[in-house]
Protein backbone atom coordinates (compact mmCIF):
# COMPACT_ATOMS: atom_id res chain seq x y z
CA UNK A 1 0.00 0.00 0.00
CA UNK A 2 2.99 2.44 0.92
CA UNK A 3 4.94 1.44 -2.37
CA UNK A 4 1.24 2.41 -4.54
CA UNK A 5 0.91 5.51 -2.52
CA UNK A 6 4.73 6.71 -2.90
CA UNK A 7 4.59 6.20 -6.82
CA UNK A 8 4.15 9.36 -8.48
CA UNK A 9 1.14 9.90 -10.21
CA UNK A 10 0.57 9.98 -13.93
CA UNK A 11 -0.40 13.22 -15.29
CA UNK A 12 -2.39 12.26 -18.41
CA UNK A 13 -3.05 15.98 -19.26
CA UNK A 14 -1.11 18.40 -19.02
CA UNK A 15 -3.56 22.21 -18.14
CA UNK A 16 -0.75 24.13 -18.45
CA UNK A 17 0.65 23.59 -21.47
CA UNK A 18 -2.50 24.30 -22.87
CA UNK A 19 -2.98 27.28 -21.41
CA UNK A 20 0.03 28.29 -22.68
CA UNK A 21 -0.44 27.48 -26.08
CA UNK A 22 -4.02 29.00 -26.54
CA UNK A 23 -3.02 32.36 -24.90
CA UNK A 24 0.51 31.99 -27.01
CA UNK A 25 -1.17 32.20 -30.12
CA UNK A 26 -2.16 35.91 -30.54
CA UNK A 27 0.55 38.37 -30.15
CA UNK A 28 -0.07 42.18 -30.86
CA UNK A 29 0.54 43.25 -34.69
CA UNK A 30 2.16 46.58 -35.08
CA UNK A 31 3.81 49.06 -37.66
CA UNK A 32 5.39 52.00 -35.66
CA UNK A 33 6.75 52.42 -32.29
CA UNK A 34 5.35 54.64 -29.73
CA UNK A 35 8.34 57.37 -31.64
CA UNK A 36 7.00 56.48 -35.04
CA UNK A 37 9.88 54.86 -36.37
CA UNK A 38 9.66 51.53 -38.78
CA UNK A 39 9.60 47.88 -36.06
CA UNK A 40 7.73 45.97 -38.88
CA UNK A 41 8.03 47.04 -42.51
CA UNK A 42 5.63 44.03 -43.89
CA UNK A 43 2.52 45.96 -41.88
CA UNK A 44 3.09 49.23 -43.49
CA UNK A 45 0.16 49.58 -46.34
CA UNK A 46 0.46 51.22 -49.65
CA UNK A 47 -1.05 53.75 -49.19
CA UNK A 48 -0.13 57.01 -51.56
CA UNK A 49 1.44 60.11 -50.03
CA UNK A 50 -2.40 61.81 -50.30
CA UNK A 51 -4.16 58.82 -48.35
CA UNK A 52 -1.25 59.15 -45.80
CA UNK A 53 -2.12 62.79 -45.27
CA UNK A 54 -5.72 62.34 -45.86
CA UNK A 55 -5.85 59.61 -42.73
CA UNK A 56 -4.01 62.15 -40.14
CA UNK A 57 -6.22 64.75 -41.59
CA UNK A 58 -9.10 62.59 -40.40
CA UNK A 59 -7.31 61.66 -36.76
CA UNK A 60 -6.59 65.53 -36.15
CA UNK A 61 -9.95 66.37 -37.03
CA UNK A 62 -11.21 63.91 -34.64
CA UNK A 63 -9.48 65.35 -31.74
CA UNK A 64 -10.79 68.59 -32.52
CA UNK A 65 -13.85 66.74 -32.54
CA UNK A 66 -13.60 65.65 -29.25
CA UNK A 67 -12.59 68.68 -27.62
CA UNK A 68 -15.37 70.88 -28.91
CA UNK A 69 -17.65 68.43 -28.48
CA UNK A 70 -16.96 68.64 -24.68
CA UNK A 71 -17.35 71.91 -24.45
CA UNK A 72 -20.32 72.21 -26.50
CA UNK A 73 -21.67 69.43 -23.64
CA UNK A 74 -20.46 71.51 -20.62
CA UNK A 75 -22.40 74.29 -22.58
CA UNK A 76 -25.83 72.16 -22.35
CA UNK A 77 -25.46 72.84 -26.23
CA UNK A 78 -25.02 68.70 -26.74
CA UNK A 79 -26.55 65.97 -24.95
CA UNK A 80 -25.11 62.70 -24.42
CA UNK A 81 -21.65 62.57 -25.05
CA UNK A 82 -18.99 59.62 -24.92
CA UNK A 83 -15.54 61.13 -25.18
CA UNK A 84 -12.87 59.78 -28.15
CA UNK A 85 -9.23 60.96 -27.37
CA UNK A 86 -6.84 58.47 -27.35
CA UNK A 87 -8.99 56.11 -30.01
CA UNK A 88 -8.48 58.20 -33.35
CA UNK A 89 -6.48 55.33 -34.64
CA UNK A 90 -8.48 52.51 -33.60
CA UNK A 91 -11.93 53.85 -34.78
CA UNK A 92 -10.20 56.39 -38.03
CA UNK A 93 -7.86 54.05 -39.13
CA UNK A 94 -10.30 51.08 -39.16
CA UNK A 95 -13.34 52.83 -40.85
CA UNK A 96 -10.21 53.97 -43.90
CA UNK A 97 -9.98 50.40 -44.39
CA UNK A 98 -13.30 49.93 -45.34
CA UNK A 99 -15.41 51.34 -48.40
CA UNK A 100 -18.46 53.80 -48.65
CA UNK A 101 -20.60 50.82 -49.40
CA UNK A 102 -20.15 48.48 -46.75
CA UNK A 103 -22.31 49.08 -43.63
CA UNK A 104 -21.44 50.50 -40.52
CA UNK A 105 -22.86 49.51 -37.24
CA UNK A 106 -21.14 51.88 -34.47
CA UNK A 107 -21.56 52.12 -30.84
CA UNK A 108 -22.11 54.98 -29.24
CA UNK A 109 -18.26 56.20 -28.86
CA UNK A 110 -18.21 55.44 -32.72
CA UNK A 111 -19.58 59.14 -34.13
CA UNK A 112 -16.05 59.73 -35.48
CA UNK A 113 -16.49 57.03 -37.97
CA UNK A 114 -20.12 57.72 -38.74
CA UNK A 115 -19.34 61.26 -39.58
CA UNK A 116 -16.78 60.33 -41.83
CA UNK A 117 -18.81 57.45 -43.45
CA UNK A 118 -21.33 60.54 -44.41
CA UNK A 119 -23.42 61.17 -41.61
CA UNK A 120 -23.69 65.05 -42.12
CA UNK A 121 -22.23 66.56 -39.06
CA UNK A 122 -25.06 68.30 -37.96
CA UNK A 123 -27.28 65.32 -37.40
CA UNK A 124 -24.87 63.74 -35.29
CA UNK A 125 -25.18 66.83 -33.02
CA UNK A 126 -29.25 66.59 -33.35
CA UNK A 127 -28.59 62.33 -32.23
CA UNK A 128 -26.89 63.79 -29.35
CA UNK A 129 -29.34 65.72 -28.64
CA UNK A 130 -32.16 63.29 -28.47
CA UNK A 131 -33.76 64.71 -31.66
CA UNK A 132 -35.59 62.55 -33.87
CA UNK A 133 -33.94 64.06 -36.85
CA UNK A 134 -30.66 62.90 -35.95
CA UNK A 135 -31.77 59.20 -36.83
CA UNK A 136 -33.35 59.93 -40.51
CA UNK A 137 -30.57 59.02 -42.60
CA UNK A 138 -30.16 59.36 -46.45
CA UNK A 139 -30.49 56.74 -48.70
CA UNK A 140 -27.02 56.42 -49.76
CA UNK A 141 -25.79 56.35 -46.07
CA UNK A 142 -25.23 52.26 -45.59
CA UNK A 143 -25.16 52.48 -41.56
CA UNK A 144 -27.12 52.79 -38.54
CA UNK A 145 -27.49 54.76 -35.82
CA UNK A 146 -25.27 54.45 -33.20
CA UNK A 147 -26.16 51.91 -30.21
CA UNK A 148 -26.78 52.45 -27.08
CA UNK A 149 -27.53 48.99 -25.67
CA UNK A 150 -23.87 47.35 -25.12
CA UNK A 151 -22.87 44.84 -27.29
CA UNK A 152 -26.17 44.46 -29.41
CA UNK A 153 -24.62 46.02 -32.87
CA UNK A 154 -23.14 42.95 -32.91
CA UNK A 155 -25.89 40.57 -32.95
CA UNK A 156 -27.61 43.79 -35.46
CA UNK A 157 -24.32 43.15 -37.93
CA UNK A 158 -24.32 39.17 -38.13
CA UNK A 159 -27.86 40.04 -39.30
CA UNK A 160 -27.08 42.42 -41.90
CA UNK A 161 -23.45 40.75 -42.85
CA UNK A 162 -25.66 37.53 -43.74
CA UNK A 163 -28.03 39.45 -46.35
CA UNK A 164 -25.05 40.62 -48.10
CA UNK A 165 -24.51 37.33 -48.00
CA UNK A 166 -27.40 35.90 -49.46
CA UNK A 167 -27.60 38.91 -52.13
CA UNK A 168 -24.02 37.79 -52.70
CA UNK A 169 -22.61 41.43 -52.02
CA UNK A 170 -19.14 41.61 -52.26
CA UNK A 171 -19.26 44.23 -49.61
CA UNK A 172 -19.17 43.69 -45.51
CA UNK A 173 -20.54 45.27 -42.00
CA UNK A 174 -18.55 46.88 -39.53
CA UNK A 175 -19.18 46.98 -36.48
CA UNK A 176 -17.56 48.13 -32.67
CA UNK A 177 -17.96 47.43 -29.23
CA UNK A 178 -15.71 48.43 -26.32
CA UNK A 179 -13.94 45.79 -23.76
CA UNK A 180 -16.90 45.44 -21.56
CA UNK A 181 -18.78 44.81 -24.70
CA UNK A 182 -16.93 41.87 -25.25
CA UNK A 183 -18.57 40.16 -21.76
CA UNK A 184 -21.86 40.77 -23.17
CA UNK A 185 -24.36 37.60 -23.96
CA UNK A 186 -24.71 39.28 -27.65
CA UNK A 187 -21.23 39.12 -28.46
CA UNK A 188 -20.95 35.68 -28.28
CA UNK A 189 -24.06 34.83 -30.06
CA UNK A 190 -23.07 37.73 -33.08
CA UNK A 191 -19.40 36.25 -33.98
CA UNK A 192 -21.11 32.43 -33.43
CA UNK A 193 -24.13 33.13 -35.84
CA UNK A 194 -21.62 35.24 -38.17
CA UNK A 195 -18.94 32.28 -38.47
CA UNK A 196 -21.88 29.50 -38.72
CA UNK A 197 -23.08 31.19 -41.91
CA UNK A 198 -19.97 32.47 -42.70
CA UNK A 199 -21.35 35.71 -42.95
CA UNK A 200 -19.68 39.16 -44.39
CA UNK A 201 -19.02 40.75 -40.95
CA UNK A 202 -15.72 42.52 -38.88
CA UNK A 203 -15.97 42.65 -35.71
CA UNK A 204 -13.98 45.17 -33.91
CA UNK A 205 -13.63 45.15 -30.45
CA UNK A 206 -11.92 48.61 -28.94
CA UNK A 207 -9.98 47.31 -26.10
CA UNK A 208 -9.08 50.49 -23.64
CA UNK A 209 -8.82 48.57 -20.79
CA UNK A 210 -11.85 49.53 -18.82
CA UNK A 211 -15.58 49.35 -19.40
CA UNK A 212 -16.72 52.40 -17.74
CA UNK A 213 -14.51 51.73 -14.42
CA UNK A 214 -14.29 47.65 -14.49
CA UNK A 215 -10.56 46.78 -15.79
CA UNK A 216 -10.68 44.20 -18.51
CA UNK A 217 -8.44 41.80 -16.77
CA UNK A 218 -11.48 41.73 -14.16
CA UNK A 219 -13.99 41.02 -17.03
CA UNK A 220 -12.35 37.94 -18.32
CA UNK A 221 -9.52 35.72 -17.62
CA UNK A 222 -8.72 35.45 -21.37
CA UNK A 223 -5.37 36.54 -21.94
CA UNK A 224 -6.69 38.64 -25.28
CA UNK A 225 -10.15 39.45 -26.05
CA UNK A 226 -9.22 38.06 -29.79
CA UNK A 227 -8.74 34.42 -28.54
CA UNK A 228 -12.36 34.86 -28.10
CA UNK A 229 -12.84 34.01 -31.94
CA UNK A 230 -11.92 30.85 -31.58
CA UNK A 231 -14.59 29.41 -30.03
CA UNK A 232 -16.87 30.39 -32.80
CA UNK A 233 -14.12 29.13 -35.50
CA UNK A 234 -13.09 32.32 -36.99
CA UNK A 235 -9.85 34.67 -36.80
CA UNK A 236 -8.88 36.70 -34.06
CA UNK A 237 -5.99 39.22 -34.13
CA UNK A 238 -5.10 41.62 -31.93
CA UNK A 239 -3.34 44.88 -32.98
CA UNK A 240 -2.04 47.92 -31.48
CA UNK A 241 -4.77 50.44 -31.63
CA UNK A 242 -2.39 53.39 -31.41
CA UNK A 243 -0.59 52.46 -34.33
CA UNK A 244 -2.92 53.73 -37.50
CA UNK A 245 -0.88 52.15 -40.00
CA UNK A 246 -1.71 48.53 -38.53
CA UNK A 247 -5.09 49.01 -37.21
CA UNK A 248 -5.04 50.02 -41.09
CA UNK A 249 -3.24 46.92 -42.65
CA UNK A 250 -5.18 44.95 -40.36
CA UNK A 251 -8.78 45.75 -41.10
CA UNK A 252 -7.96 46.13 -44.65
CA UNK A 253 -6.65 42.40 -44.83
CA UNK A 254 -9.95 41.45 -42.52
CA UNK A 255 -12.29 43.40 -44.63
CA UNK A 256 -10.66 41.45 -47.92
CA UNK A 257 -11.27 38.18 -46.32
CA UNK A 258 -14.79 38.87 -45.19
CA UNK A 259 -15.78 40.29 -48.53
CA UNK A 260 -14.39 37.50 -50.51
CA UNK A 261 -16.84 35.34 -48.55
CA UNK A 262 -14.90 32.98 -46.14
CA UNK A 263 -16.67 34.43 -42.87
CA UNK A 264 -16.27 37.02 -40.03
CA UNK A 265 -13.24 38.27 -38.53
CA UNK A 266 -12.18 39.53 -35.20
CA UNK A 267 -9.98 42.15 -34.42
CA UNK A 268 -9.12 43.84 -30.95
CA UNK A 269 -7.47 47.09 -31.08
CA UNK A 270 -5.26 48.04 -27.66
CA UNK A 271 -6.30 51.32 -27.16
CA UNK A 272 -6.91 53.73 -24.75
CA UNK A 273 -9.91 56.96 -23.64
CA UNK A 274 -7.74 59.64 -22.15
CA UNK A 275 -11.57 61.17 -20.68
CA UNK A 276 -14.17 59.91 -18.96
CA UNK A 277 -16.72 56.96 -20.29
CA UNK A 278 -19.36 59.64 -21.30
CA UNK A 279 -19.72 62.98 -19.84
CA UNK A 280 -22.65 61.80 -17.79
CA UNK A 281 -21.09 61.72 -14.48
CA UNK A 282 -17.81 59.63 -14.85
CA UNK A 283 -14.81 60.53 -12.35
CA UNK A 284 -12.00 58.28 -14.23
CA UNK A 285 -9.61 59.59 -11.62
CA UNK A 286 -11.54 57.50 -9.43
CA UNK A 287 -10.17 54.10 -11.20
CA UNK A 288 -7.25 55.17 -13.01
CA UNK A 289 -3.74 56.42 -12.41
CA UNK A 290 -1.78 59.40 -13.35
CA UNK A 291 0.76 57.13 -14.20
CA UNK A 292 -1.52 55.01 -16.00
CA UNK A 293 -2.61 58.01 -18.00
CA UNK A 294 0.81 59.14 -18.58
CA UNK A 295 1.98 55.34 -19.75
CA UNK A 296 -1.01 55.92 -22.62
CA UNK A 297 -0.50 59.43 -23.16
CA UNK A 298 3.27 58.71 -24.28
CA UNK A 299 1.83 55.69 -26.97
CA UNK A 300 -0.52 58.91 -28.37
CA UNK A 301 -1.57 57.72 -31.41
CA UNK A 302 -1.32 61.42 -33.35
CA UNK A 303 2.25 61.92 -32.08
CA UNK A 304 3.35 58.87 -33.30
CA UNK A 305 2.12 59.36 -37.09
CA UNK A 306 2.54 62.97 -37.12
CA UNK A 307 6.44 61.73 -36.14
CA UNK A 308 6.14 59.40 -39.41
CA UNK A 309 4.62 61.56 -41.88
CA UNK A 310 6.96 64.67 -40.59
CA UNK A 311 9.96 62.42 -41.50
CA UNK A 312 8.70 61.53 -45.22
CA UNK A 313 8.14 65.65 -45.38
CA UNK A 314 4.15 64.82 -45.36
CA UNK A 315 3.04 66.52 -42.31
CA UNK A 316 3.61 70.22 -40.84
CA UNK A 317 2.65 71.96 -37.93
CA UNK A 318 1.39 74.96 -40.84
CA UNK A 319 -0.55 71.71 -42.51
CA UNK A 320 -2.24 70.38 -38.51
CA UNK A 321 -2.86 73.98 -38.04
CA UNK A 322 -4.91 74.75 -41.36
CA UNK A 323 -6.75 71.33 -40.17
CA UNK A 324 -7.65 72.50 -37.10
CA UNK A 325 -8.78 75.65 -38.35
CA UNK A 326 -10.80 74.09 -40.96
CA UNK A 327 -12.41 71.44 -37.87
CA UNK A 328 -13.17 74.13 -35.82
CA UNK A 329 -15.11 76.33 -38.87
CA UNK A 330 -17.00 72.85 -39.74
CA UNK A 331 -18.19 72.40 -35.84
CA UNK A 332 -19.41 75.97 -35.58
CA UNK A 333 -21.66 75.63 -38.95
CA UNK A 334 -22.75 72.56 -38.06
CA UNK A 335 -23.81 73.29 -34.07
CA UNK A 336 -25.58 76.97 -35.61
CA UNK A 337 -27.37 74.58 -38.19
CA UNK A 338 -28.70 72.07 -35.26
CA UNK A 339 -29.68 75.17 -33.26
CA UNK A 340 -32.02 76.01 -36.16
CA UNK A 341 -33.96 72.56 -36.54
CA UNK A 342 -37.20 73.18 -34.95
CA UNK A 343 -37.35 71.50 -31.10
CA UNK A 344 -39.42 68.34 -30.48
CA UNK A 345 -42.77 68.05 -29.45
CA UNK A 346 -44.69 66.31 -27.16
CA UNK A 347 -46.86 65.69 -29.93
CA UNK A 348 -44.46 64.83 -31.97
CA UNK A 349 -42.83 62.39 -29.97
CA UNK A 350 -46.46 60.73 -29.55
CA UNK A 351 -46.68 60.89 -33.57
CA UNK A 352 -43.55 58.74 -33.81
CA UNK A 353 -44.62 55.70 -31.46
CA UNK A 354 -46.68 54.10 -34.10
CA UNK A 355 -46.93 54.30 -38.21
CA UNK A 356 -50.69 53.83 -37.36
CA UNK A 357 -51.95 55.30 -34.04
CA UNK A 358 -54.78 53.86 -32.31
CA UNK A 359 -57.41 55.78 -30.67
CA UNK A 360 -55.66 56.48 -27.11
CA UNK A 361 -52.75 58.00 -28.80
CA UNK A 362 -54.72 60.44 -31.03
CA UNK A 363 -56.37 61.80 -28.19
CA UNK A 364 -53.34 62.21 -26.64
CA UNK A 365 -51.59 64.48 -29.35
CA UNK A 366 -55.00 66.30 -30.03
CA UNK A 367 -54.97 67.18 -26.42
CA UNK A 368 -51.16 68.19 -26.72
CA UNK A 369 -51.51 69.66 -30.13
CA UNK A 370 -54.06 72.04 -28.69
CA UNK A 371 -51.78 73.17 -25.86
CA UNK A 372 -48.97 73.53 -28.26
CA UNK A 373 -50.69 75.70 -30.47
CA UNK A 374 -51.73 78.37 -27.39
Amino acid sequence: MCDKMAKKEKKVIDFEKLMDEINGEFPTYQALDKEGNVVNPDLIPDLSDDELVELMSQMVWSRVLDQRSTALNRQGRLGFYAPTAGQEASQLASHFAIEKEDVLLPGYRDVPQLIQHGLPMTEAFLWSRGHAAGNVYADDLHAMPPQIIIGAQYVQAAGVALGLKKRNKKNIVITYTGDGGSSQGDFYEAINFAGAYHANAVFVIQNNGFAISTPREKQTAAKTLAQKAVAAGIPGIQVDGMDALAVYTVTKAAREWAANGNGPVLIETLTYRYGPHTLSGDDPTRYRSKDLDNEWQQKDPLIRFRKYLTDKGLWSEAKEEEVIEATKEQIKNAIAEADRVPKQKVSDFLKNMFEVQPQSIKEQIAFYEAKESK
